[in-house]
């Protein structure tokens, strides 16, 4: 199990390490391009987008594939996807290549974190997404080095994909480490897909509340960092390469965060830490809009990034125990899908609000998204649940 355990983390790093890369690279990359601002948001659409479809469908394909291949072609299309935009010529090519890119997050995410909500404790489930914010942070890093070579964003990329190859060839020699626990978890997924549709697991106690949380939450981290880079640039005055670095310094607060709430899961409940992390997050956003020098935008963030960290894996792991092992694989692929609602359609509003008026407005269009989901959190910790209504 703890071996196995390693090469889970090592795919969620590989999960992580392009999800930065457009809103830290499209500053430098829509002038070699030719592409106006709002695209970055058309593009984060189109990516989130296949992520849905291959989310809701996620059940069939790990039934039917088993969690490790998909996990392994999922690292495959991603390593092809980053390679192609390394050469890509224009901003076709960028649509093209998303599709792999969004297919290869989507299924995996939701049967791996479903396999860890079932088999390990909530640390595990903490520090699993600490390796994914691992990745994440070194996305934007790499990329603000590059960038300060001659704005080599082609680099970057290239870069990456090659570590992704490297990840798919050690993945690849891990596949008999999957089969005992595959197994049982591919028999208990089959009588989940016969017994629990989509539609079912709507009808559970407080699933609406849940899934709005889902939305609220991954409509303020992506348009964080796919859009922190624009508005520090344009709204800041700062250099692309500095607001790409500042930008890490945001994703490696989750990172950090996550590593500490993998212990304070041993203290303190799922619901405690997700409301905590919610009303932190609340506070960097609203220093995030004060007119102050750089410095304090870059504090906001780390704060933001630490109040975000708990939230997410938080709300995956209670996902059995809310909802029982017989709807955790429907369950999770329709909160995956919801966080990738989220992810698609708030960052491409965006886009066109800063086009048409001023990315100024981001840290605003940030509050409000979170008050929501601060009364979704509240909402969702007032329910009680047990098997039997979990079950119908």
């Amino acid at each position: 199990m703890i071996t196995l355990l390693v090469i889970i983390y090592l795919a969620f790093i590989s999960l992580g390490l392009p999800d930065a890369l457009l809103g830290s690279s499209w500053p430098a990359m829509r002038v070699e391009l030719g592409a106006p601002l709002s695209m970055a948001g058309i593009l984060a659409m189109f990516i989130s987008g296949c992520t849905i479809i291959s989310s809701l469908g996620s059940s069939y394909m790990i039934n039917r594939f088993k969690t490790s291949r998909v996990t392994i072609f999922s690292v495959a299309l991603t390593a092809i996807a980053l390679l192609g935009y390394s050469f890509a010529p224009s901003t076709l090519w960028l649509f093209f290549l998303a599709l792999p890119l969004g297919l290869g997050a989507g299924a995996i995410d939701s049967g791996l974190n479903n396999f860890v909500a079932l088999h390990y404790k909530a640390k595990h489930m903490s520090w699993l997404h600490c390796f994914w914010g691992i990745g994440a942070t070194a996305g934007p890093f790499l990329m603000s080095i590059f960038l300060n070579n001659n704005n080599n964003w082609r680099g970057a990329y290239r870069s990456i994909s090659f570590i992704q190859i490297a990840l798919f060839i050690a993945m690849l020699f891990t596949l008999p480490l999957w089969k005992v626990i595959e197994n049982n978890t591919n028999t208990l997924s089959k009588q989940c897909d016969k017994s629990y549709s989509n539609r079912d697991a709507l009808k559970a106690h407080g699933a609406k509340w849940s899934l709005l949380v889902f939305i609220c939450y991954c409509s303020v981290e992506i348009t964080t960092g796919l859009w922190s880079s624009s508005y520090l640039s344009e709204y800041k005055n700062v250099s692309a390469a500095t607001a790409a670095g500042i930008v890490s310094l945001y994703y490696a607060s989750i990172t950090v965060g996550r590593a500490l709430t993998g212990f304070l899961t041993m203290k303190f409940k799922n619901d405690t830490l997700i409301l905590s992390g919610t009303l932190l997050s609340i506070f960097g956003i609203i220093i995030y809009m004060l007119p102050l020098p750089v410095f304090y935008s870059a504090f906001a963030l780390i704060l933001i990034g630490l109040g975000f960290a708990p939230i997410f894996p938080c709300m995956l792991h209670q996902t059995p125990e809310r909802f029982g092992k017989t709807a955790s694989q429907t369950m999770m692929g329709l909160q995956m899908g919801s966080a990738y609602v989220g992810s698609t359609f708030m960052p491409l509003i965006f886009g066109f609000l800063a086009g048409n008026f001023n990315t100024a407005l981001l840290p605003y269009y940030l509050f409000i998204i979170s008050i929501f989901m601060l009364i979704a959190t509240k909402k969702i910790s007032m329910v009680k649940f047990n098997e039997s209504e979990a079950n119908l």
